[in-house]
């Protein structure tokens, strides 16, 4: 019996059924035990729940595999005994790949690179255990929105991650590809938008009866139906709701013509997410932080050829794609105009925030215009009730950028729902050939300063213990040390609370810019941290996002806002450029919920084929 011919659930695992005799097992059946615990190591009393055996007779079995040399065991405090493979024992500083095919669970230890890249493509990562178990998940909307353009090229990414042939589940992934494809959006020669589906029992049984006549006018045929103006978006999620993907082959507006040259070359990659782009019309560029997704996206700007909407979160990211635009296209200050609450202009290229752009004051000046494409810069807000409704604008070409296209709400299907299906590169492609620096990242658990803070915090509530947290007076010495450990290192050290900021301010005679800052001072210490002149800065959340923060060699995450694996990977992002060194340090507390947010922030970074190592701070009094 192998992997991929299982005992069924009713029948034991045993290679004979006689209780009179000893019980014996073999090494298919002891995997086939390993799958059904869901974890790569066995107890005795696992398996004889599995097996319906009694403790003692599935002790017997395990400690004959032992005898025959093709498992061993561990006493661990967690139970008595566990056992496992013989190889993985020999093999303990090489990767393990443990696939879980039931589950659609795959199990990696010590995973290289390349390993974690790879099931990035596929697979969501769901959690570490310390600092070398990963654990992946496969869901049905990793396969749906899986970055191929066949299901061949996709089945060769699994195998190449996978020890072996993994028929069940190589079988359930071809479904849900096949799944994604069973409805498309079309243009009619006519003008129309039609609905096709595969069959006709798929639009009778599930179109048809998903919609309702306010999003379908009328049938065309048994396998197409007329879509009312104006209600793709809602078909799309519907139908997405209801495990039914929609393919958007539509022929969209190219808006009026504009002219744009760029006054740059672009990178190999870049050229190919363009060309990709240009291909389907719409999709998100997913690529690191200082790969470039700006400036391709102004290369899709100039093949696309058409007046552009571009809608950003923050003024002050709208300024500054004005900026650059002027320094890396032809463009005109005349052609860019900029649409917010401090300012009205609608011209070829315009630049509006998100909450402005929704409002129905303002809205009809955004529809009524024949834009070609719409640019959603940190495509994640979409999904969010506020931002929402320009997802709306969807017979435009759409173009999403996000280095992290997540959210802790879980709905980061809406982006591609919405925008377009994800184009990006391995991250480790990016690293091998030096375009962005990978970070040395590190979380440090630091302990707590008893005589001050532990009682205090043993009797807060949950809000104050996070503040405590983050407050705890041994980080201000660790953030000190580790600065001079790294002597000139340009740093930015993250605080999110004003006060933490504050006091980290005043104990190390650093600036600490905030949202309360005049923008005048903000912009200065910015300039003068550019410049080198300044070489450490402190930052609240407001540079999360919104303002163009200068690049680091050396990032501190003194606190963070409650494991956010956006918020981590937008930080250590500060540090990946191509030049220098990156490194990225986490200060978790000991014994607090920090300890898991540091995990869960990380998260992101770590499936994208990013080593974290985990330390212990040697730190035990202040000085």
């Amino acid at each position: 019996m192998t992997e991929d011919e299982p005992s069924p659930p009713d029948e034991s695992p045993a290679d004979s059924d006689d209780t009179n005799t000893p019980r014996t097992l073999s090494i298919s059946s002891f995997y086939d035990a390993l799958e059904a615990v869901g974890r790569p190591v066995i107890t005795a009393s696992e398996l004889a729940r599995e097996a319906d055996w009694s403790h003692a007779e599935a002790d017997g079995a395990l400690d004959n595999l032992v005898g025959s040399g093709e498992l061993q065991r561990i006493d661990v405090e967690t139970d008595p005994v566990v056992w496992f493979p013989t190889d993985w024992g020999e093999l303990a500083d090489r990767e393990r790949v443990i696939p879980f095919p039931r589950r659609r669970e795959i199990v990696v230890d010590k995973p290289t690179q390349f390993t974690r890249a790879q099931l990035s493509q596929f697979a969501h990562l769901v959690d570490v255990s310390g600092a070398e178990a990963y654990r992946y998940e496969i869901r049905k909307e990793d396969i749906w929105q899986a970055p191929y353009e066949s299901f061949d090229r996709l089945l060769r990414t699994i195998r190449q991650v996978l020890p072996e042939r993994q028929p069940e589940l190589e079988e359930w992934i071809k479904d849900q590809w096949n799944r994604a494809r069973q409805f498309r959006l079309r243009t009619h020669e006519d003008g129309y938008t039609v609905l096709e589906a595969v069959s006709a029992e798929l639009m009778g049984n599930v179109a048809r009866q998903e919609l309702d006549e306010s999003q379908l006018r009328a049938p065309i045929s048994d396998t197409e139906s007329w879509v009312a103006e104006g209600s793709e978006a809602s078909i799309k999620r519907r139908l997405y709701e209801a495990g039914y993907p929609v393919q958007d082959n539509r022929e969209l507006e190219t808006g009026d013509p504009l002219d744009i040259s760029l006054d740059l070359d672009l990178r190999g990659y870049q050229r190919d997410w363009v060309s990709r782009f240009v291909d389907s019309g719409s999709g998100v560029l997913v690529g690191p932080p200082g790969s470039g997704k700006t400036v391709a996206a102004m290369g899709i700007m100039e093949a696309v050829g058409g007046e552009t909407l571009i809608l950003v979160p923050t003024r002050e990211l709208a300024s500054q794609w004005r900026d650059e635009l002027l320094a890396r296209t032809d463009l005109t200050a005349e052609q860019i105009g900029q649409y917010h609450g401090g300012a009205k202009e609608i011209r070829p290229i315009t630049i509006a925030t998100y909450r402005t752009a929704g409002m129905d004051r303002h809205r009809s000046l955004f529809d009524s215009r024949r834009w070609g494409l719409i640019v959603y810069d940190e495509v994640h807000h979409v999904p969010s009730d506020v931002y929402r409704r320009t997802g709306e604008l969807q017979s435009r070409h759409r173009l999403g950028l996000s280095a992290t296209p997540i959210r802790e709400d879980e709905r980061e299907q809406d982006i591609y729902t919405l925008v377009g299906p994800p184009i990006g590169t391995d991250w480790d492609e990016l690293f091998d050939a030096g375009y962005v620096q990978e970070p040395k990242v590190e979380i440090r658990y630091v302990p707590w300063d008893e005589e001050t803070y532990q009682d205090e915090y043993a009797t807060a509530e949950s809000h104050e213990k996070r503040q405590l947290a983050a407050a705890n007076p041994l980080k201000t010495d660790e953030i000190r040390s580790i600065l001079g450990e790294h002597g000139n290192a340009k740093a930015l050290i993250f605080a999110d609370y004003i006060d933490q900021g504050d006091a980290l301010a005043e104990a190390l005679s650093i600036p600490f810019i905030s949202g309360e800052m005049r923008h005048a001072r903000r912009e200065k210490l910015f300039s003068q941290f550019r410049q080198g002149e300044r070489d450490t800065l402190i930052v609240s959340r407001v540079g999360d996002e919104g303002i163009d923060l200068p690049d680091a060699d050396l990032a501190i995450l003194s606190s963070g806002l409650g494991g956010s694996r956006r918020q981590g990977s937008q930080r250590a992002g500060r540090t990946m450029r191509p030049a220098g060194k990156s490194r990225v340090y986490v200060l978790a507390t000991r014994g607090t919920t920090e300890e898991d947010f540091a995990q869960r922030q990380l998260q992101h970074l770590r499936s994208k084929g990013i080593r974290v190592q985990e330390v212990d701070s040697e730190r035990v009094n202040l000085e």
